[in-house]
């Protein structure tokens, strides 16, 4: 194993967020590769997120976002479990990096579940009739609209969107890695985005 340094700390600290002790850890598991210690941590991130799922969420913040040009504007709440949290800078800079995304990507939603269903039952129906009419077997077709409505959800619904800032994630990651570093449930609960003659 190579010697952990305090550069290489610091370097993986810079590039997750995540407390020293926690990145030291991650360092010593994965012999000082950094890229699999960042994929570790993503994944202890995740392991959190789901071991706090069922804890409410009364406190956060709404945060607004006027883009360049006051013609485009967006509006959005983080929840968490604590006040404390919910003023840290870490929420706050995750609330605007996430506004300034979605003044950019403009979701129609959060989640796929809140996904509009008579809008997805007309989005199901286009694929279906694309598919019958390009002579697809029956068989497949409906293993194809699966795949087309996953690519729907990622364009259209905010968590599965690809981060602006860095295509290497989504939304999604980018929230159980705030949850990872901060060590309580956060979700993002709705946001409304506004564009002047829109």
């Amino acid at each position: 194993m190579g010697k952990i340094t305090l550069d290489l700390i610091q370097q993986l600290r810079d590039k997750t967020g995540i407390g020293m002790m926690d990145c030291k850890k991650a360092l010593i598991e994965t012999d000082g590769d950094v890229e699999k210690s960042i994929e570790l941590l993503r994944k202890k991130g995740a392991a959190v997120a789901e071991k706090r799922s069922g804890n409410a969420t009364k406190q956060g913040l709404i945060l607004p976002y006027i883009h360049a040009g006051s013609q485009l504007g967006v509006l959005i709440e983080v929840n968490c479990e604590t006040d404390f949290v919910a003023r840290t800078e870490d929420v706050k800079n995750f609330a605007q990096d996430v506004a300034m995304h979605i003044a950019a990507m403009n979701p129609r939603c959060v989640a796929p579940e809140e996904l509009d269903s008579a809008f997805l039952a007309k989005e199901t129906d286009v694929f279906r009739e694309q598919l019958l009419t390009s002579g697809k077997p029956a068989h497949i077709i409906d293993s194809i609209i699966t795949g087309k409505i996953e690519k729907l959800y990622s364009e259209v619904c905010l968590l599965k969107q690809t981060f602006i800032k860095n295509d290497k994630i989504t939304i999604e990651d980018l929230l159980k890695d705030l949850i990872a570093k901060m060590g309580e449930k956060i979700a993002i609960r709705r946001f409304v985005r506004f564009e002047v003659g829109n």
